[in-house]
């Protein structure tokens, strides 16, 4: 019995663009487009009516844009919520940073390589949050560096260890290479991910730069 395709679904105000998506993202057999919407504003009823694995979401669109829609469905849906990958034109663009801020997952440019987006909506999917991680810290590196905060009382449920794993996590490092530098097994790294995730009450990976970078621990 093979695995159901991946459920994708796309927000973009250029019906153009969300064609040649759905050419890129239908060729392929572990994926499968369910739906798409011009406008923030369907964002929400889409994923009700559709129930998308992932959401293609553009930053920048007129009525509601990416990070409204993208709050909304995070807040919404919780733990449930589709895993929304978030599209821009410009690598540099704040809000990018909000709409991650949000709840989504990630970021591609919208001239990325066919290869690459099809394997960020896997990745997305199988909850990694690998998806453009340097642009993702230039992102904050610039539109962030000036507002850190302390971190609260929640840092300080960290053990020591925790803490170290935390910052190799958010410099990019993969639970294989943290393993190693750690000298500790993968499952162990694993465990220790969730429980810091847990006790910060962080989603995943991206929400976990975005925590570093705001309160200056990178």
């Amino acid at each position: 019995m093979t695995d159901a395709p991946i459920r994708v679904a796309m927000i973009d105000d250029q019906a153009l663009f969300r064609s040649g998506l759905a050419l890129v993202i239908g060729s392929q057999p572990d994926l499968t487009v369910v739906g798409q919407a011009g406008d923030g504003d369907e964002a929400v009823d889409l994923v009700a009516r559709v129930s998308p694995d992932v959401l293609l979401m553009d930053v920048r669109m007129p009525h509601l844009d990416g990070v409204a829609a993208t709050r909304a469905i995070c807040a919404k849906y919780g733990d449930e919520a589709p895993k929304v990958l978030v599209l821009t034109t410009f690598d540099l663009d704040a809000a990018v940073a909000d709409a991650i801020e949000a709840g989504a997952s990630g970021f591609l440019l919208k001239d990325a390589q066919p290869e690459f987006l099809l394997g960020a909506i896997r990745a997305v999917a199988a909850g990694n949050q690998v998806v453009a991680a340097s642009a993702t810290k230039s992102l904050f590196e610039r539109f962030r560096a000036e507002q850190a905060q302390a971190p609260g009382a929640e840092y300080d449920l960290l053990t020591g260890r925790e803490r170290e794993i935390m910052l190799r996590a958010a410099q990019g490092m993969s639970n294989a290479e943290i393993a190693s530098a750690e000298y500790l097994s993968e499952a162990t790294v694993k465990t220790h991910m969730s429980r810091i995730l847990t006790k910060l009450h962080l989603r995943d990976r991206v929400q976990l730069v975005v925590y570093c970078y705001e309160h200056g621990l990178l």
